[in-house]
């Protein structure tokens, strides 16, 4: 045994950090289980939460629930828990932490004596302190009472038997238009109308007619998680319908600049400055800055919407519903009123993400023009000082000629006044005639003199030497 131990215990050091966790997600959630007749109450609260603000909803949903357990003198889960169960003696609880909201299921078992017709007049709501539901005023997203009886009739009176099953729904539902069908392989039946009652909660029927052992909880798991989920999809419809008139407008005003800059580049109004394309291009900026605000605020819940939608879907089709005669199924229920809502969504997300690529195409449009012009004006510009710097380099020129000139003069008179001294010293000199001789001879070694000291200077600075001096 030792030994054992031991190995078991070298094997757990292996583990990944995570495989004990992962491998108790997929078991975090059972169904309810669940034996006709019961009666339950299953409500979800809401939260909005922030992206990244995951914890502070955890916290919030946890406290709520802490509450509760405290009341009756119950064991508080981890603050870390998603699910939650326990027997509460006159009533179960289910809990579970979702990203956005928590569930509450409360499950009572039922009398089958007293008949399902009263059934929703008992709810194991009742047992729940009411201090503690007017807390959660403003919150609830949804709440349903479920009904799952265990009522086959006899066979010499089917016919009959159904009739009045059939008026006993018309009556619970007040009239209005059924939704239901044959589920589980023909085991049980589910009824609703998927509306709210007067007393504030959706109501759904489900019969146990041949279901399996813990067919039924499987059953009446899923038809909640259709009612939560399809409410959580359809909050999506209210942000899709509000961003449509916005919008409308900034594709209005795109269309608009779009239009202005065409004309300008075709010559229908006049050329635009600097200072007209700048206008455009603060005006373009401003329309993808008002279009990412709108995205930011509606990828989340659009995405989320999908998410609810597909997981309706596929809990709809584990139901494997078969038609009853004369009543919608829940699938078709779904296809005419949810999915539009979904396309909605769906048709404004696509819209939001075409207009975001036209106006960054815009964007690049107007963004060349401008880089074009300034091109144009730098060409422009480079020019100007090409032609000025030729002008200067004529005039520093004529300048250098006139430098030796004038240095020529100068050497020249001291050529003469060395005449005049050597004439003064009764030598045989012409100072006229030795300054004339002297001039092609000084202003050449002036211009050369000039010039290497040109080449000098150029040679230190590492410019090339200029010519024509």
């Amino acid at each position: 045994m030792p030994v054992a131990y031991r190995a078991n215990a070298d094997f757990a050091k292996l583990n990944h950090p995570l495989r004990v966790p992962l491998a108790a997600e997929i078991h975090s959630r059972p169904f309810l289980a669940l034996q006709a007749p019961e009666t339950l109450t299953h409500f979800a609260l809401y939260a909005p939460v922030e992206p990244g603000a995951q914890h502070n909803h955890r916290a919030v949903q946890h406290r709520i629930l802490q509450e509760l357990c405290i009341h009756y003198g119950v064991a508080v889960p981890h603050p870390q828990a998603r699910y939650f169960y326990h027997d509460f003696d006159r009533f179960r609880l289910k809990w579970e932490c979702h990203t956005e909201f928590a569930t509450y299921t409360f499950v009572e078992r039922g009398a089958e004596a007293a008949g399902w017709r009263q059934a929703f007049e008992r709810a194991p709501l009742q047992h729940v302190p009411q201090e503690w539901l007017a807390g959660l005023h403003g919150k609830i997203i949804v709440a349903a009472h479920v009904v799952l009886s265990k009522d086959a009739p006899a066979a010499a009176g089917i016919e009959a038997a159904r009739e009045d099953f059939h008026q006993a729904l018309r009556e619970l539902f007040q009239g209005n238009v059924l939704v239901g069908g044959s589920v589980g392989g023909g085991g049980g039946e589910i009824w609703t109308d998927f509306k709210i009652q007067p007393d504030g909660f959706s109501r759904f029927v489900v019969r146990d007619l041949n279901l399996r052992e813990f067919q039924a909880g499987r059953l009446v798991g899923r038809l909640l998680e259709i009612e939560t989920y399809r409410t959580m999809a359809l909050l999506g419809l209210p942000q899709a319908e509000a961003s449509q008139p916005a919008l409308n407008t900034i594709e209005s005003e795109l269309a608009a600049l779009t239009a202005t800059l065409v004309q300008s580049e075709q010559g229908s109004v006049p050329a635009a400055g600097s200072n007209e394309d700048q206008n455009l291009l603060h005006r373009i900026s401003g329309l993808a800055a008002r279009l990412e605000k709108l995205s930011v605020n509606n990828s989340y819940r659009f995405a989320a919407s999908q998410a609810y939608f597909s997981l309706v879907q596929a809990r709809i089709q584990e139901l494997r519903e078969l038609r009853i005669e004369g009543m919608p199924t829940l699938a078709e229920f779904m296809g005419r009123r949810l999915a539009p809502a979904m396309h909605t969504c769906t048709s404004v997300a696509q819209r939001q993400e075409a207009l975001a690529t036209r106006i960054a195409r815009s964007n690049d449009l107007l963004r060349t023009r401008v880089g074009i012009e300034q091109e144009r004006q730098n060409r422009k510009i480079l020019q100007s000082l090409d032609a000025r710097a030729a002008q200067q380099l004529r005039l520093q020129q004529a300048v250098e000629g006139l430098s030796v000139v004038a240095i020529s003069y100068y050497l020249l008179g001291l050529v003469g006044y060395a005449g005049k001294a050597m004439k003064a010293s009764n030598l045989p000199v012409n100072p006229d005639l030795l300054t004339g001789l002297m001039v092609p001879l000084v202003t050449a070694g002036v211009w050369y003199c000039l010039r290497r000291l040109h080449q000098q200077l150029h040679a230190a600075t590492g410019a090339a030497p200029r010519h024509g001096a």
